[in-house]
């Protein structure tokens, strides 16, 4: 299984997981977000086709009042 980093936090993958798979995974795709994969910031119809690979470094973050987060998952 790929080991990816998500917000900083190693976190394994099931081979052929998409960044969409992972957002829904993490609970977060009725949230507005951004995401973005090896510092590419992905428009969200991206998301589906993009392939998670080991050591791929993904950032999802969130909008709250005043600015921007990275979302914490779980």
């Amino acid at each position: 299984m790929p080991l990816v980093s998500v917000n900083g936090e190693k976190r394994q993958v099931e081979e052929g997981t998409t960044l969409r798979a992972l957002v829904g995974e993490m609970g977060f795709l009725d949230r507005p977000i951004v995401c973005e994969v090896n510092l590419a910031i992905l428009s969200k119809k991206d998301w589906e086709g993009t392939i998670l690979r080991e050591g791929d470094q993904v950032e999802i973050i969130g909008f709250v009042g005043g600015g921007c987060a990275p979302c914490v998952g779980d």
